[in-house]
């Protein structure tokens, strides 16, 4: 498998991935957390219709990291991990 196939490949399971997962903003900063993660959600899309693998899995990273560190600041609340309900 060459890079540019393994790039499309991880984009998609990310992009799949962070898309499943329902969460709300907890506070003012938690929202604009959330545009960010939605921002890079679709820049990734559009890098990705563009062709370029690079920038479509570099802004998914971003998305993840943005959700991740909110997630650890509590700026962010989980309704459901995927298909798992959160309790």
């Amino acid at each position: 498998m060459g890079i540019s196939e393994e790039l499309k490949r991880e984009t998609n399971k990310w992009i799949e991935k962070l898309e499943k997962i329902s969460f709300s903003a907890r506070t003012k900063k938690g929202e604009e957390y959330k545009e960010n993660i939605e921002s890079y959600i679709k820049d990734s899309k559009h890098f990705f219709k563009q062709k370029d693998y690079v920038k479509a899995f570099e802004a998914i990273i971003w998305a993840w990291a943005f959700f991740e560190i909110s997630l650890d600041l509590k700026l962010l609340e989980l309704k459901n991990y995927g298909c798992k309900e959160i309790s």
